[in-house]
């Protein structure tokens, strides 16, 4: 593509190492723009690589007379990046075709380079050990707390205290509350043998991980290890469907399959089981600088899995009113197969 333009912030710092929450990326041929006010110029000039700063008080009019002094015919957007009126705002007495290229970003960053793996291998090493912080503080101070303080300790936990960004808002989950996918926390309060389900990830250098857990609440040796002994059969039995699903994915998955054939390996052992109606959601998504990245591993996808693509798998069940199960692991694949990072 020769010529476009990018508003989403993580879309611009693909393209130049640097970016903020007010600017104007251009693409015109070999020449590259960050248009910014004067809140970030300073740093823009400092980090954006290998491209011209303007700043600006009047980013559309600014745009405008760069775009005619240019003398393009076309630029390229991303019509998910655009509210209508900048858009109507930007194009009106321009003689130039705008043409919507629905995430082509996204599409761009697809198949991620060696040094990107290597940082979403440290956010998932980073996340990871937030997980075992927050086991800690569970087994030793996890009795009769809600699921509010437990959200505001996951926050604390993941975070390192302030020190890393989180990729989200953690979810933290109880029993019948874990039965919603994205349960928002409540006063439920957490007992002995109790189901928990933690989703949560860090960022490092914006890149993101992304996990989830589902452990029995047996407070003296307390984890969100894979291997998890529930006092209540019928949380164990559901436990080891979701794992069992998880594995056959993580082993199954090939370079050369389609994205819908990967759904498949998670779909059809929670189906087999007679559980398929509470699998309510795709088994994955892709996972860089955005937390929802391609490809989208769903039932209707076919994207051909390629090395050094980088998703989520995460089967579930989830009975209403009872409880639910995740198990999400991030994998790489490498060498023809999916590692877990």
């Amino acid at each position: 593509m020769k010529n476009y333009i990018l508003l989403d912030e993580n879309a611009v710092y693909y393209e130049c190492g640097f970016s903020c929450d007010n600017v104007i990326f251009l693409r015109l041929g070999n020449e590259s723009i960050f248009i910014t006010d004067p809140r970030y110029t300073v740093e823009a000039k400092e980090y954006a690589k290998n491209c011209q700063v303007i700043e600006s008080s009047n980013f559309i009019e600014d745009t405008k007379k760069i775009l005619k002094k240019a003398k393009i015919k076309k630029i390229s957007f991303d019509p998910n990046d655009f509210k209508l009126s900048f858009y109507q705002n930007l194009t009106k007495n321009l003689k130039i075709e705008f043409v919507a290229k629905e995430n082509f970003s996204k599409l761009k960053r697809i198949i991620k380079t060696d040094e990107e793996i290597e940082l979403l291998k440290k956010a998932a090493k980073i996340g990871r050990n937030g997980f075992k912080e927050l086991a800690l503080y569970i087994r030793k101070n996890g009795f009769r707390q809600s699921e509010n303080f437990l959200h505001f300790k996951a926050i604390e936990k993941m975070s390192a205290m302030g020190k890393n960004d989180l990729s989200f808002d953690p979810i933290v989950a109880i029993n019948k509350n874990a039965a919603k996918p994205h349960a928002l926390p409540t006063n439920k309060k957490l007992k002995l043998n109790d189901l928990i389900l933690v989703d949560a990830g860090v960022k490092y250098k914006r890149y993101c991980s992304d996990r989830t857990c589902t452990s029995n609440t047996n407070f003296e040796n307390f984890s969100f290890k894979r291997e998890q002994k529930f006092k209540n059969k019928k949380h164990q039995k559901i436990y080891d469907i979701v794992l069992k699903a998880q594995l056959n994915a993580i082993e199954k998955a090939k370079v050369g399959m389609k994205a819908s054939e990967i759904d498949k390996l998670t779909r059809d052992v929670i189906e087999k089981s007679g559980y398929g109606k509470y699998f309510v959601h795709s088994t994955g998504h892709g996972v860089g600088l955005d937390i929802h990245e391609f490809p989208n591993i769903n039932s209707k996808s076919d994207v051909i899995i390629e090395n050094n693509m980088v998703f989520t798998i995460e089967p579930g069940i989830y009975l209403p009113n009872e409880f639910g199960v995740r198990i999400e692991d991030t994998v790489v694949m490498k060498n023809g197969k999916a590692i877990i990072l």
